[in-house]
């Protein structure tokens, strides 16, 4: 015959393993952030990532020590939103997302301007100097060749010591009909010059009718420099 008195114990060894069994459950299911935050480090690399900048001297997202998110159970999402910005992104419900500026630092051997560039000149030779710059929050692609710059036409007043590039410059003054000019001409991989003359105004990239003074031949061209013009075929 089974004591009474020990039933009261068993009912309440099954109600503890049963409250076992719920809170092992709970903690099973609770939010990422109980496992602590989304490390900032796997946050920077999936910034640096996006904007392409793995392969740079250096690379660095900008990201406040204190920030705190859940820990994301997907794989980080990001996807670049400017040159130096990127925005990542935790796939969760609820998730989060957040954009995250990126510092980048690029070395190279670019054109520099050694004396001031005034606007509406065009750029000589003596001007130009190649020097090895920073070039990471350059506002585009800098020149390697000095040549590539003679003869192109500020659009500002450029200071000594900047890097230009194309979004600075024009492709030259703008042509007068009557203007000599230089045709060009290439066939074949030869490259031909002679003496021309405007028969009408042009903008720096603009289409034009030329003159060849020796043939006397009226063309076409397209206006590619200063005082130059690339004939169409």
């Amino acid at each position: 015959m089974t004591d009474a008195r020990h039933r009261p114990l068993r009912r309440t060894r099954r109600g503890s393993v049963a409250a076992v069994l719920a809170l092992s459950a709970a903690l099973a299911t609770a939010p990422a952030l109980a496992a602590g935050p989304q490390p900032l480090e796997e946050i920077a690399a999936a910034a640096v990532s996006a904007v392409g900048a793995e392969d740079a001297q250096a690379a660095e997202a900008v990201l406040a020590p204190s920030l705190r998110l859940a820990r994301c159970r997907q794989p980080l999402q990001a996807v670049a939103t400017g040159p130096r910005t990127a925005q990542v992104r935790c796939a969760d419900d609820p998730g989060w997302h957040l954009y995250v500026p990126v510092r980048v630092r690029r070395e190279a051997e670019v054109v520099v301007l050694r004396s001031p560039a005034p606007a509406g000149r065009p750029i000589t030779a003596d001007q130009l100097v190649v020097q090895t710059r920073d070039i990471g929050a350059a506002a585009g692609p800098a020149f390697r060749d000095p040549q590539a710059l003679v003869g192109r036409v500020p659009l500002r007043a450029l200071a000594p010591g900047a890097v230009p590039t194309e979004q600075d410059l024009s492709l030259g003054a703008p042509l007068r009909r009557g203007d000599p000019v230089v045709l060009v001409s290439r066939v074949g991989g030869v490259e031909v010059r002679v003496p021309g003359r405007a028969m009408g105004p042009a903008q720096a990239g603009g289409r034009i009718g030329v003159q060849n003074v020796s043939s006397g031949r009226v063309l076409r061209g397209r206006l590619v420099g200063e005082g130059v013009v690339e004939l169409l075929p």
